[in-house]
């Protein structure tokens, strides 16, 4: 008898099945990175001072802002209209300003767009101190060890001291590029 039957199927390899070919890959849908701060809710937020700073995270910040809105009024019935009259509208628009471009300056950042130089610290310890000195401040006047109407007087103290603090730090930065400090008219405008 033959062992080999002809139904029956062979021991070598199995038959290849043609495959179909593979289809391309298509990537998937990435969305566009998402800005985590509106830089208009920030301004519309800050028409009350300080909050479009807590919106943006800057609480030490909105607390600064609003200190100072506050303390101009303060200003103006404790020591007269003149400064601080004028300080009202600085700090609210400074306010407003700022809080625009903190979010833009947080979208920017999340994002990746361009690198924001590290000296414009989202909550410097500036703010802190600034704090602290207003509070400061305030306290002496409240218990009657520093009068604020008295000083009232000496409010261009502040301008002074300001100028002179700029004027260092500018010619600090010329020295230390290599530019002339004296020279002139020409120095003096550059």
């Amino acid at each position: 008898m033959d062992d080999t039957n002809p139904e029956a199927p062979s021991p070598g390899p199995a038959p290849t099945v043609p495959m179909t070919p593979a289809l391309p890959a298509v990537p998937a849908y990435v969305p566009p990175p998402r800005a985590p701060k509106s830089p208009f809710l920030a301004l519309f937020l800050s028409t009350f001072p300080g909050i479009g700073q807590v919106y943006n995270g800057q609480f030490a910040k909105a607390l600064f802002m609003f200190s100072a809105f506050v303390g101009s009024i303060i200003g103006v019935i404790e020591m007269g209209p003149f400064p601080w009259a004028f300080c009202i509208p600085f700090a609210y628009f400074f306010n407003l300003i700022d809080a625009y471009r903190s979010a833009v300056v947080i979208n920017e950042r999340a994002i990746g767009g361009a690198p924001v130089p590290e000296e414009e610290g989202m909550e410097s310890p500036l703010w802190g101190g600034a704090l602290l000195v207003m509070g400061l401040v305030l306290l002496l006047n409240n218990l009657g060890w520093l009068r604020l109407a008295a000083l009232a007087r000496y409010w261009p103290l502040v301008l002074i001291v300001g100028g002179g603090i700029l004027l260092y730090q500018s010619l600090n930065r010329r020295r230390d590029n290599g530019t002339p400090t004296s020279g002139g008219r020409d120095a003096f405008l550059s």
